[in-house]
C-alpha cells in the first residue's frame, strides 16, 4: 500500500465524509478545488465527488466558474437564520454555566462599546461563594478590565492606533494598578495576543482580579466578545487562574477558538 492510499484509508466515512467536506469548504470563502479537498480530507478523489455531489443537491455547496467548489447559498441562508434566532449570549450561556460551577467564581461575557465594555450575560457561582456586584447591560472602562484589554488588543496593533484610541483625554485610573498610557497599554497589547488571554490584576477593581478568553459567537476571524472568570483575590489569586487557562478554554469548547 502507497502512502496515498494509506493515507486515504485513515480518512472519514460516509456521512462523516460528507461533514468534513463541509467544514472544509467553510474554510474556503474562495472555493477550493476538488485536488486540494481530496489531498486535505484524505479520502479518494470519487468520494469526495460524491460527497460535493450530495452538498449541491442539498443547496449546502456550489461550483463557481473556475471548478472550485464553495458554501452554498442555502447554507448560508441557514446559517444566517439560526444566528439571528440565537443571540450571542444565549450560546455562550452554558459556557459560562459551566465555568461558573468548576471555578465557584462570577463568570461575565461582555463586548467592547467604544471606550467600555458592556455585560451581556452573567453567572454566579451556583452556591457557597460571595457575588459580585457587576450586572447585565452594566458598563466599565475597556482599559482597566480583562474582557477590554482583550478586545482592544485584536483591534489596537500599533502604539500610534492605542493613541489615536485614547484621544485627548486621559484614562481614567480606576486603581494604582490600572494601566492607562498609550505605551503601557500598547505593551499590555502585545502581551495579550502572544499569549491568548488578558488579565485584570485589580485594575477595576480591588480585591478582584479576572482572566478574559475571547469568544468568537459572530465571526470566525475576529472576536464578538470576550469571557472572563473574576476572582476574589483572597480566594483565587491571579496565579490560579492562569494555571487553569487550558483548562477554561477547554470549557469554552468551539465558542473559544477561531476558524482556522
Amino acid at each position: 500500500m502507497d502512502r496515498s492510499t494509506a493515507a486515504q484509508s485513515t480518512g472519514p466515512v460516509g456521512s462523516d465524509r460528507v461533514l468534513a467536506v463541509l467544514k472544509e469548504l467553510a474554510r474556503h470563502p474562495d472555493g477550493v478545488g476538488l485536488e486540494e479537498l481530496t489531498r486535505v480530507i484524505a479520502s479518494p478523489k470519487p468520494t469526495v465527488h460524491r460527497a460535493l455531489q450530495s452538498l449541491r443537491r442539498a443547496g449546502l455547496a456550489q461550483q463557481d466558474t473556475r471548478g472550485h467548489y464553495l458554501l452554498g447559498d442555502e447554507f448560508l441562508r441557514m446559517a444566517f437564520a439560526h444566528h439571528e434566532a440565537r443571540p450571542d449570549h444565549v450560546r455562550v450561556r452554558p459556557a459560562l454555566e459551566a465555568l461558573a460551577e468548576r471555578f465557584g467564581e462570577t463568570v461575565h461575557y461582555a463586548v467592547l462599546d467604544g471606550h467600555e465594555v458592556v455585560y451581556r450575560a452573567k453567572v454566579d457561582p451556583p452556591t457557597g461563594a460571595v457575588r459580585l456586584t457587576s450586572t447585565v447591560g452594566g458598563r466599565n472602562p475597556a482599559h482597566a478590565t480583562g474582557v477590554g484589554k482583550l478586545l482592544l488588543a485584536h483591534e489596537l496593533r500599533t502604539t500610534e492606533d492605542v493613541e489615536a484610541w485614547i484621544g485627548d483625554a486621559p484614562l481614567e485610573r480606576r486603581t494604582p494598578r490600572t494601566r492607562h498610557t498609550a505605551a503601557e497599554l500598547h505593551e499590555e497589547f502585545e502581551a495579550v495576543r502572544e499569549r491568548g488571554y488578558a488579565l485584570d490584576d485589580q485594575e477595576n477593581e480591588p480585591g478582584v482580579n479576572c482572566l478574559a478568553l475571547p469568544v468568537y459567537a459572530v465571526s470566525a476571524t475576529a472576536p464578538s466578545g470576550a469571557v472572563s472568570v473574576s476572582a476574589l483575590t483572597y480566594r483565587t489569586p491571579l496565579s490560579a487562574l492562569i494555571e487553569a487557562y487550558d483548562e477554561i478554554r477547554s470549557l469554552l469548547g468551539p465558542l473559544g477558538a477561531p476558524l482556522r
